[in-house]
């Protein structure tokens, strides 16, 4: 079965940085598309980012391009997101998901992100 789990969340003062960090188990991590999504609350999911299975190809919302950068560890069946200039609303539970877009088949619990002063 399906595993992913997140980590790597926190509290942090807008304008700082976190990692987050996605290990995945029971499927064949690298050659399957990955994704991060977040959920503020009261509001809908979002989408963030997504990977390609080699790595070599992404792509971004608006709204965190250029801010954060997806990467992956297909040794370790792991996946990063790296999170720069956070702002406070970049608050919001942040998951990971197979897939590139669309229906979420397999997602994470979530890590909590709280950016604030």
């Amino acid at each position: 079965q399906v595993d992913l789990v997140e980590s790597g969340g926190g509290f942090v003062q807008p304008g700082g940085s976190l990692r987050l960090s996605c290990v995945a188990n029971g499927f064949q991590f690298s050659s399957s598309e990955m994704r991060w999504l977040r959920q503020a609350p009261g509001k809908a999911i979002e989408w963030l980012t997504a990977i390609s299975p080699s790595g070599h190809e992404s792509d971004y919302h608006a709204s965190v391009k250029d801010r954060f950068t997806i990467s992956r560890d297909n040794a370790k069946n792991t996946l990063y997101l790296q999170m720069n200039s956070l702002k406070t609303e970049d608050t919001a539970l942040y998951f990971c998901a197979t897939g590139w877009y669309g229906t979420i088949n397999n997602r994470g619990p979530g890590t909590q992100v709280t950016v604030s002063s």
